[in-house]
């Protein structure tokens, strides 16, 4: 918690700073999502195992975001690409390192609801974890997400965003072996 509450003031300084010095100017109105996008977010991830390694652990996450979005009129449909870093120690019952989760990436679409300034969206799509070996060797895994977020425009090139993501991942090295993982981030966007 007290991770999301630090991001969270980060990501108010960081948007608020270019609007008071007159950076990137003021939100104007118009309130168009078409067009591409790029951010950083960061937050946390919780991952629990379970099968032939039980293991749980959770730890910050950051990482970069690329999209492409249509507005049509009352709805809005996209696409992109999402490339986080974590250093996340899955941890056995009795405190022993199973492995580390080293990065998470995702293809995803989101479709959902234009408010003008505001975009309510689900989202859903493919994911790959890559973990570094501990006590055990898991190896990657690919596997699937969904979830829901929020972008709000801050000026008329700058968004801010939220969202909650569940994955679920079961083809590792080790047979048997399934991850969940569940992330909050936070993140700043740049709309072109």
């Amino acid at each position: 918690m007290k991770n999301v509450l630090l991001s969270a003031t980060v990501l108010t300084a960081l948007t608020a700073a270019p609007a008071l010095a007159g950076g990137f100017g003021s939100y104007s109105g118009t309130g168009d999502w078409t067009g591409p996008s790029v951010g950083l977010q960061f937050g946390n991830i919780d991952a629990d195992t379970s099968g032939a390694a039980a293991s749980s652990g959770d730890d910050d996450i950051y990482g970069l975001t690329a999209y492409y979005d249509y507005d049509f009129g009352s709805f809005i449909l996209g696409g992109g690409i999402e490339l986080d870093r974590t250093d996340l120690a899955l941890r056995n019952a009795a405190g022993a390192t199973i492995a580390t989760i080293d990065s998470v990436e995702r293809f995803a679409l989101r479709g959902g609801i234009d408010g003008g300034r505001n975009f309510y969206y689900v989202t859903a799509g493919v994911a790959d974890v890559e973990t570094s070996a501990g006590a055990a060797a898991p190896g990657d895994s690919s596997g699937s997400f969904y979830g829901i977020g929020y972008e709000v425009f801050i000026t008329d090139l700058v968004t801010a965003s939220a969202k909650a993501l569940r994955h679920d991942f079961d083809s590792f090295a080790i047979n048997g072996l399934e991850a969940e993982a569940t992330t909050i981030q936070l993140g700043l966007n740049m709309r072109f």
